[in-house]
């Protein structure tokens, strides 16, 4: 039996064993990657027994190649870790529904804790820092502000300790300690470190009551009155920074969680995005406030290209349900309607998609009565179709027990693929289509109201009996033009004379 080529293909170098070529006299070793361990077998060896074709010309012999077995293992090694250095770079994955999407971490614009990951640069006017250098200080960090606190006190310690020893040294006070009739500007003050320490206890008005001013100094009397005044500035200054650094309401938003997963799903025959939000002190957030933005990049319709572009998500404003009342953990839900920017998202357009979803709670603390806000972001891979979240409340004696070991917890429900659009497309066709239905259905009823009104002849053959004859009245006309398929009849009783 003869077979074509285009049955058995010619055999590939890798599935065939060392082959012996006699060219010339000379034996040419053919090198190849099979080997014995892999199993690999000569395959025309095999079939050329059934193999009669009209083989092309063969190709020229090849040199005798003396390698060495390193070489070889080289190369081979090279050969095999080739494709590896192909496939190397952005991993790709398939969805649920079969898009290939490269899987990439996004740069978040927001981080899960709130913090947003945004570094300015190239900025040229910093003297405006120095224009509030109150505010400056207390967006310092801990180490930084400590640094500056103990400074600030240090510095003008050592600075009036100075001159406290200069008056000294200048009046001659240094060179007459011995002297019992000479009197000093300060008593005791016999080198810079009593001057300095002479400072502290002036600035901290501490007065030991040793080292003392006396009546003969008028330039340090001035000089004691500016240090007490500029002390009382750099106390009220570097106390009001450590003290509102250390009531700032950022830690408060620390006690305000977030679920790890937004969800998509059905809520009263429409598709919303919810998410949860949760309380964990017992003292509340006076007028908490959410809202919700879409950060996405996007192309104008001129060309104009804008990165992170920002759409409101609407959490209730025109309704008032973006006001919360913050006491047990709660879901807020964003419908997509029709002005909602997921509007024409379906799952698997969602698995393509490429946003970031920032939440912002807002309130005033009850305790300080000082504002926090808190924030927390979704990217499109923490979006999850179909699921909602499992319920955490439970009703005990006497009080509602919240689990929080549920918060972040979600199931999955039944819910369709398509967008919103489409959804709302196959619900105003099903109304149409039981719209016409039930028309056409009452447009009949007419039609058997004219078959009943034929049998009046055989009522009146049956009133001669004496029985009670019903006669169905016409249908008028409007009634016939509606279609509405009542029956408006009149009922007559005719009940024959007796003959006596």
């Amino acid at each position: 039996m003869a077979l074509e080529n285009s049955v058995f293909p010619s055999c590939p170098d890798s599935l065939s064993l060392p082959v012996e070529e006699k060219v010339e006299g000379e034996e040419v070793e053919v090198a190849t990657e099979a080997t014995a361990s892999t199993g690999v077998f000569n395959l025309l060896g095999e079939l050329g027994h059934v193999v009669t074709t009209e083989t092309a010309p063969s190709p020229p012999p090849l040199a005798k190649v003396n390698r060495s077995f390193q070489a070889k293992l080289a190369e081979r090694e090279a050969q095999a870790n080739e494709p590896r250095k192909k496939t190397q770079g952005t991993e790709k994955e398939r969805g649920r529904f079969g898009w290939v999407r490269t899987r990439r971490k996004r740069q978040r614009y927001v981080e899960k804790n709130g913090r947003c990951n945004v570094q300015h640069g190239n900025m040229r006017e910093t003297y405006r820092f120095l224009t509030d250098i109150f505010t400056t200080l207390v967006d310092l960090n801990w180490r930084c502000s400590l640094f500056v606190f103990v400074m600030a006190y240090a510095g003008t310690w050592l600075f009036f300790g100075a001159i406290w020893y200069l008056i000294a040294y200048c009046r001659g006070d240094l060179d007459h300690l011995e002297d019992e009739t000479w009197t000093p500007c300060v008593n005791n003050v016999n080198g810079f470190i009593s001057a300095f320490l002479f400072s502290i206890e002036t600035e901290t008005t501490i007065g030991y009551g040793h080292r003392v001013i006396t009546d003969q100094c008028p330039v340090g009397t001035m000089l004691l009155l500016l240090q007490a005044i500029l002390g009382s500035m750099v106390n009220a200054f570097m106390v009001g920074c450590m003290f509102v650094k250390i009531s700032q309401p950022n830690k408060r938003a620390e006690t305000l969680v977030f679920s790890k997963h937004a969800v998509i799903s059905l809520r009263d025959d429409k598709l919303c995005l919810m998410f949860r939000v949760g309380d964990l002190r017992s003292s509340h957030i006076v007028g908490a406030n959410m809202r919700a933005k879409l950060i996405k990049s996007k192309q104008t319709q001129e060309g104009e290209f804008i990165p992170l572009d920002q759409t409101d998500i609407s959490v209730g404003f025109e309704t008032g349900d973006d006001r919360l009342f913050l006491v047990s953990p709660l879901v807020i839900s964003h419908e997509i309607d029709v002005h909602s920017p997921f509007w024409d998202m379906s799952q698997a357009q969602l698995e393509k998609e490429d946003f970031e979803i920032v939440v912002i709670l807002e309130g005033m603390v009850e305790a300080t009565g000082m504002t926090c806000q808190a924030r927390s972001s979704y990217l499109a891979e923490e979006v999850l179709w179909g699921h909602r979240f499992s319920p955490m409340m439970s009703l005990a004696e006497g009080f509602f027990d919240i689990d929080y070991g549920a918060f972040h917890h979600t199931f999955e429900v039944v819910s369709p693929s398509c967008s919103a659009r489409e959804l709302s497309l196959a619900a105003a066709r099903l109304d149409a289509h039981l719209y016409w239905s039930i028309s056409s259905r009452l447009d009949e009823e007419p039609t058997l109201t004219n078959q009943a009104a034929k049998q009046p002849d055989s009522g009146s053959a049956n009133s001669k009996g004496g029985e009670p004859t019903f006669i169905v009245g016409e249908m008028t006309d409007i009634q016939e033009q509606t279609g509405l398929g009542e029956l408006n009849g009149s009922v007559a009783t005719d009940q024959s004379e007796s003959e006596a």
